[in-house]
């Protein structure tokens, strides 16, 4: 079925991701894969080719588009690639909004030429080692101190957390306030009290960063709280429903690829003197696939248009989320096991993409809390 979501300049954009993927990142990739890190050029090379801060203002240095369709090109290509690269999608999709909605004046033209250009890498730190989808649970705080603030605590599984030079800390600031009493920070790299821990050693997705970071009585100034005080739970909420849509999107992207290497492998490879594709289960097993992911495929555009519209919601976004991610991982474990033996060779894609693509129903929210946020608007 055709895609209309686009128009001809989301095509023209998807281009020049392409030429980035090929020219800036497949050279590199068995590099970073082994050595467990996107090095930060990468980041730079983005910021030359316009693919990251296109959404920010251009009196920044940003390309003053904020239209999340182009978002969702880079998503979408960066995905079917499968290549290790740089966090576009964090950068872009996740932190960025952040930066673009909640800061001062003063915070913006301190920030956001960096963030434009590559050269500044931004995190967002939420989830605790005993803290993750229950937010309410966090325990980082931050305590006034004149005009400072005293940050002390730890977070864990935080993307880009060993390259990340600016990161979005979520701290308790009222413990008796409940869900007001949460306030956004932005930590910047040299502040003292500020470590990064342990690189964490993930089932897949290697080349890509992912660390605990330590609070140890870091003194922040007033001028780097995000937002406004106390609403930092609020914050989350507004922002979380994109990054949502950009799993799912990116998801069903990577899934789409790994199901066309799986279409044309049962076509070339032969059993019992015909190929594999031809055996009835194995040709039911294709046409499902694809079918549940075209029909995924129009969901997530009409969240797209919902996006542009102004009109997408937290729960169509839950829903995208917990449905494409589910759907992509059912699609690559059988795809895994129409290459047979071959599947469980990391030299093939499907087996690097059923390892990379596992986290998917697990970060940015579980499938079960997805759910959760779905049934509760039900009124159960």
């Amino acid at each position: 079925m055709k895609r209309t979501v686009y128009e001809p300049e989301h095509e023209a954009f998807r281009e020049t991701v392409r030429e980035y993927i090929e020219r800036e990142l497949v050279p590199h990739a068995e590099k970073w894969e082994t050595e467990r890190i996107v090095d930060r050029s990468a980041y730079v090379a983005a910021g030359k080719y316009g693919l990251i801060g296109f959404n920010m203002p251009e009196k920044y240095g940003g390309g003053g588009t904020d239209d999340f369709r182009f978002n969702a090109v880079i998503d979408e290509e960066m995905a079917k690639a499968g290549v290790p690269g740089p966090a576009l999608s964090l950068h872009n999709d996740v932190v960025a909004p952040y930066f673009n909605n909640l800061c001062t004046e003063e915070q913006k033209e301190r920030w956001m030429p960096g963030i434009a250009s590559g050269e500044t890498i931004i995190a967002i730190a939420m989830t605790e080692p005993g803290a993750g989808s229950d937010l309410a649970g966090i325990r980082t705080s931050a305590v006034r101190d004149g005009d400072d603030w005293i940050i002390n605590g730890s977070k864990t599984f935080i993307s880009s957390g060993i390259n990340c030079d600016l990161v979005v800390v979520v701290c308790r600031t009222d413990p008796e306030a409940g869900h007001k009493g949460f306030t956004l920070f932005v930590v910047e790299r040299g502040m003292e009290g500020f470590t990064r821990g342990r690189k964490l050693d993930k089932m897949g997705l290697h080349a890509q960063d992912t660390a605990e970071l330590h609070f140890e009585n870091v003194r922040v100034p007033h001028a780097n709280l995000l937002g406004k005080e106390g609403h930092g739970f609020y914050h989350l909420m507004q922002n979380l429903p994109s990054e949502r849509l950009s799993i799912a999107i990116s998801a069903i992207a990577g899934a789409r690829a790994t199901w066309r290497e799986t279409l044309q492998y049962a076509k070339d490879r032969k059993a019992f003197g015909k190929p594999i594709g031809s055996f009835q289960h194995n040709r039911f097993l294709l046409a499902e696939m694809d079918t549940e992911l075209e029909v995924s495929e129009q969901y997530i555009d009409r969240c797209l248009q919902a996006v542009v519209d102004g009109e997408l919601t937290a729960v169509e976004a839950a829903k995208a989320k917990w449905w494409c991610t589910e759907v992509a991982k059912k699609v690559v474990d059988q795809c895994v096991q129409l290459h047979g033996g071959y599947g469980y060779m990391m030299e093939y894609r499907v087996a690097r993409d059923f390892v990379d693509g596992r986290i998917q129903t697990i970060f940015g929210g579980t499938t079960e809390i997805m759910k959760e946020i779905i049934g509760r608007d039900l009124g159960l």
